[in-house]
């Protein structure tokens, strides 16, 4: 099987596109620090000036109904993450060229193994109050000292005329932040110049991206292109690109290192890849959420529910971390309940057209593959319950990338359980990107140390205690990617980081924390917690709005602001 070739017209695009990267890059190696940061503030204005018709754009070809609150999904992973992302960045330019390290000012400490851990949430008085309860970590791999986190951190900026070359980017097609976020970490972190290839679910965000990305395009740093998969396949094997970078499917990946088809499948077998030059990559996978055993109140359970309904049904599955199997004890005496409202709470999420190609046949094969233990909620979910966990079928090793949610009950009491929901994570789930965990404070309590033990035990690149990991997502100064040490004959959920905005040399993980209640509910049980129901909870009554302020206090911080946001949070 061969792909089909672009046509003269696109070869010639091609061509051109990285004819002019290759001259790009002497200007942007040219760019000293000040300047860099100079691009990154007009990239930040010409965003919020966007930031209005690409939620539109995104609505459109998501065909969300215009007055829905889910088109707050769209304003906070959309404009919103790319915003603080460029605060991010000009923040860590400023501290080199102050001659600091990005990393000053932000808190270490000690996770096990003797990691470093560097505290990047909360970090500013912003963060204190609109994300309050809410923590995050980046944890490095073992070996390095603090002192190794200061001194390399800034990667490529630390030798800003030391370029390398021209890189592709593969867009995603899911959230729209990605391809803008991935293109400022090649240029930033790795001082390559580059070719944004969009996916065709996104070219109606061609002109708000040429907006957004304006003061590097007319730089020479960066160039847009569109096509189908033809058009990526001539882009990635062009002789003058020196690096690829993808967000997709591990079949996606294999079909572009390998080809396609057989001969690529021969191919990786023999381990004689088809592309001759680097690829990182962030590929999703089946991300579990494991919920530990304990004594909720019945409003605990609620919460619970569409916290994890949220996982799921955030963009109607179609996210690279979205949860896949929520994993309970079987000996849990109130599983029963925490079941009746997960399907309670999956039934009643507000409705969205399947927008994603291929979603209704992954979700008819679900369907077939598991019969009468999969049933149908609300409009076109499924929810599969009764895995087997001797032989639980494809829900732990293919990624649906559509609502489909499964159930997977293994025995034990909080200590038993959790050793063997960390194992099963680790040795029976396809892909390492990220996992759950919800625990009652008083469960973490009786867990002690053994927690925190757990989460250093499990090989993920981004683990959340009681929050979704969607949040460290949307961490600009955290880092995102799967667990370090795949290979590209064994992806998994891909190779490298992105985001990163401290521009750490070797993270290993993202540990993120939140409230196991929101406010006010949390200040009945003893709690300061100020957070309210978050704004990416797919119940949410006024995302919305909260997520348009979000954006637009991300574009210009301000106390003036506050109260709008706050108003509009509470009343979610």
């Amino acid at each position: 099987m061969t792909a089909a070739l672009p046509s003269t017209a696109q070869r010639w695009q091609i061509d051109q596109a990285v004819d002019d990267l290759v001259r790009g890059e002497a200007a942007w190696a040219a760019c000293d620090l000040a300047q860099r940061r100079e691009l990154l503030l007009r990239m930040s204005a010409a965003t919020a000036e966007a930031a209005e018709a690409w939620v539109r754009a995104a609505v459109a070809y998501k065909r969300l109904p215009s007055g829905s609150p889910l088109v707050g999904e769209e304003w906070i992973t959309g404009p919103y993450p790319v915003l603080t992302s460029l605060g991010a960045l000009a923040g860590s330019i400023t501290a080199l060229a102050e001659s600091r390290s990005p990393v000053d000012g932000f808190s270490f400490g000690r996770a096990p193994g003797g990691r470093v851990a560097v505290r990047v949430l909360p970090h500013s008085i912003w963060d204190r109050l609109l994300l309050n309860g809410f923590d995050a970590e980046v944890w490095m791999q073992p070996g390095i000292t603090e002192e190794q986190v200061r001194r390399t951190a800034g990667l490529a900026l630390l030798r800003p005329a030391d370029t390398r070359g021209v890189g592709v980017v593969l867009g995603a097609g899911n959230i729209t932040s990605i391809p803008i976020l991935d293109v400022l970490y090649e240029l930033y972190a790795h001082n390559r110049v580059v070719a944004l290839k969009l996916n065709p679910v996104t070219d109606g965000l061609l002109a708000v991206f040429e907006r957004v990305l304006a003061p590097l395009i007319d730089l020479g740093a960066v160039r847009l292109l569109t096509g189908d998969a033809d058009v990526g396949t001539c882009l990635v094997h062009h002789p003058k690109i020196r690096h690829v970078h993808m967000t997709g499917s591990a079949a996606t990946h294999d079909a572009i290192v390998y080809g396609p088809g057989a001969e690529g499948a021969g191919r990786k077998k023999a381990g004689t890849p088809l592309l001759d030059k680097p690829v990182t990559s962030e590929l999703g996978g089946v991300s579990p959420t494991i919920v530990l055993p304990g004594g909720w109140s019945e409003a605990d359970l609620r919460y619970q529910a569409e916290h994890i309904a949220t996982q799921k049904l955030h963009n109607n599955g179609y996210n690279c971390v979205a949860s896949q199997v929520v994993v309970v004890s079987s000996d849990w005496a109130q599983k029963d309940r925490f079941l009746a409202h997960l399907r309670a709470a999956l039934a009643d999420a507000p409705a969205r057209p399947a927008y994603y190609p291929g979603s209704d046949d992954r979700t008819a094969r679900a369907l077939d593959t598991y019969g009468d233990t999969a049933e149908r909620i609300g409009a076109g979910r499924v929810l599969i319950t009764a895995l087997d966990p001797a032989d639980p079928g494809p829900a732990l090793t293919t990624e649906h990338f559509a609502p489909v949610l499964a159930v997977l009950e293994l025995p034990g009491d909080a200590r038993q359980f959790l050793a063997e929901a960390v194992r099963t994570a680790n040795e029976e789930f396809a892909g390492t990107l990220g996992v759950n965990l919800i625990a009652h404070p008083g469960t973490m309590a009786l867990l002690g140390p053994a927690l925190d033990e757990a989460i250093a035990e499990l090989r993920y690149g981004t683990i959340a205690l009681n929050a979704w990991t969607g949040v460290g997502y949307l961490t600009a100064t955290a880092s995102w990617g799967a667990f370090p040490g795949h290979t590209l004959d064994d992806v998994q959920s891909g190779t490298g980081v992105v985001h990163n905005a401290l521009l750490l040399d070797g993270p290993e993980r993202t540990v993120v924390r939140g409230p196991f209640r929101p406010a006010p509910r949390a200040l009945l049980h003893g709690k300061t917690t100020l957070s309210p129901k978050p704004p990416w909870f797919v119940t949410n009554r006024t995302a919305a709005t909260t997520g348009r302020l979000l954006a637009d206090f991300a574009a210009a911080p301000r106390w003036s602001a506050l109260p709008r946001i706050f108003a509009s949070a509470l009343r979610g």
